[in-house]
């Protein structure tokens, strides 16, 4: 499976078990040092008694932003604007997504 469609099998599916999800991290996060900071977030939230409905949530997002990163470390992140430019990619017109849900993203 290429990391494609496991990035289609991420977002469209509102239902993705938390334990699909982290064995996914590593297939769909090409660069380790982000894969394994995702990681620890992920038992850090765990040990913090998160729901799993919120871990998946949180979890979606960091995967999404470490690939629109590629091979950047997110210890490297110094410029509000990087983190500008991943959210501003999320925005959709409003012919796609006429009740404006993009806006939870």
């Amino acid at each position: 499976m290429t990391s494609r469609m496991l990035s289609s099998t991420l977002t469209s599916s509102c239902s993705v078990k938390l334990s699909t999800l982290v064995r996914k991290i590593n297939l769909v996060v090409t660069n380790r040092n982000n894969a394994s900071i995702i990681l620890d977030f992920q038992k850090y939230m765990e040990e913090r008694g998160s729901s799993e409905n919120h871990q998946v949530n949180n979890l979606k997002v960091v995967m999404d932003f470490a690939k629109y990163l590629g091979p950047i470390m997110f210890y490297d992140i110094k410029d509000r604007e990087q983190v500008v430019s991943f959210l501003n990619g999320k925005i959709k017109s409003s012919q796609e997504d006429p009740d404006k849900r993009w806006i939870t993203t």
